[in-house]
């Protein structure tokens, strides 16, 4: 494994409250019961943001992502001295993206300019769908009205770099349906749109008690086909498998983990991945998923870790890269795995005679068949079962 050269460097900032928990939703979210413990969660999140500084070894911050949750439940003058503490541990680049996740539900009129000011520069705004009847059945606590209006508000306050969220195969709804909110969604003129079909998680109210009337696989397929089609008529590019943007607004946080980047993650429950001071090793790390336990002593306690074991990059790169469909070339996965293209090239040449993969201009990308079946292609870079007896990769402190 030759040394890696540093990838760019991200930060996730995770909130875990949401005013409501969605049946659909597996994120590390919870129902707020009570009063929000704002100061002490901040003060926690400064405290496992230092104690993971090091990590960065120099780097700027190209991209800072509040998450959840519903970090729009935090107040506008508490993410500015969040982000002045940030930029105290670790500096931001000059044009670094900003971005914070808003429910429609909890901004208050005015909100937005406040967030702008505070440093916010580009909101993801969840409105999911158009329909009210969708909504309620979604479990959402906002109605299209309230989206119309903070979307109003986002352009006074001069946010128009902003996404919406957009599902489609909802429960009854048919093609003409998926297609009205994608028309919704374009006259509002995001910068960005995620599209993406609900699915049915493990742990979820919708796992346990899926609804009844969800669209079939041939009407899922073509409901996606039709909005992809409507999405790039009006100028949104597809850039990943459920995401689309305009010339120049594709989300640099998100792209940053697709090029199997670096990325702290602070808060409840919280990811990172970051590649070692030897350049030699990536790891992964996870911080104390129940917010409670987090508050008590989970900023301050050490950063559990585990090695990304040699065998297992060609997969995790894969996992992010192939949902390009721009693809990645072969200096990106030597640069950012540190191994040998060699180590996946024999499996790429067979998936490329199965239809699945393609090779253009010196780059890699999934077939359009290879999208429609990533899951079964992914399995191909999988790492071959160790022998019986064998120890598995170690953890590290």
């Amino acid at each position: 494994m030759k040394r890696l050269g540093l990838p760019p460097l991200g930060l996730y900032v995770h909130f875990p409250w949401c005013v409501r928990k969605c049946p659909y939703c597996d994120f590390n979210s919870h129902t707020l019961h009570g009063t929000l413990p704002q100061a002490s969660y901040l003060e926690a999140l400064i405290q496992d943001l230092a104690a993971q500084a090091a990590v960065a070894q120099g780097r700027l911050l190209t991209s800072v992502f509040f998450g959840g949750g519903t970090p729009s439940l935090i107040e506008p003058r508490a993410i500015g001295t969040l982000l002045e503490s940030i930029h105290a541990l670790l500096p931001l680049s000059s044009d670094a993206e900003i971005t914070l996740e808003a429910n429609p539900g909890t901004i208050e009129r005015g909100r937005f300019s406040d967030y702008r000011a505070a440093g916010v520069n580009r909101i993801s705004l969840g409105a999911q769908s158009f329909a009210a009847e969708q909504l309620q059945r979604l479990g959402r606590i906002h109605s299209p009205e309230d989206t119309h209006r903070a979307v109003a508000e986002l352009q006074a306050a001069g946010l128009g770099n902003f996404n919406l969220d957009l599902m489609y195969a909802l429960p009854g709804q048919d093609l003409a349906a998926a297609l009205a909110d994608v028309e919704t969604a374009i006259a509002l003129a995001p910068a960005h749109l995620s599209h993406y079909q609900l699915t049915l998680e493990p742990g979820t109210v919708f796992g346990a008690l899926p609804p009844a009337d969800l669209p079939d696989d041939e009407s899922s397929a073509t409901m996606m086909e039709q909005c992809q089609a409507r999405l790039a008529q009006a100028g949104y590019a597809q850039y990943e498998i459920s995401a689309y943007a305009r010339e120049g607004a594709q989300c640099r946080h998100n792209l940053n983990y697709w090029r199997f980047g670096d990325y702290l993650g602070i808060g409840a429950g919280a990811h990172g991945k970051y590649t070692d001071a030897s350049g030699q090793r990536i790891l992964r790390t996870v911080r104390e998923r129940e917010p409670r336990r987090y508050l008590a002593h989970g900023a301050l306690a050490p950063l559990p870790t585990q090695l990304v074991a040699p065998e297992q990059l060609p997969f995790e790169f894969m996992l992010n890269a192939l949902r390009l469909p721009a693809g990645f070339e072969q200096e990106l996965f030597e640069a950012r795995t540190g191994e040998p293209f060699a180590r996946v090239a024999a499996t790429l040449t067979e998936l490329e005679a199965r239809g699945l993969m393609q090779l253009s201009a010196g780059r890699w990308r999934a077939s359009d068949l290879g999208l429609r079946f990533l899951n079964d292609l992914l399995t191909a870079f999988l790492p071959t079962p160790p022998p019986a007896g064998s120890r598995a990769a170690p953890r590290v402190a």
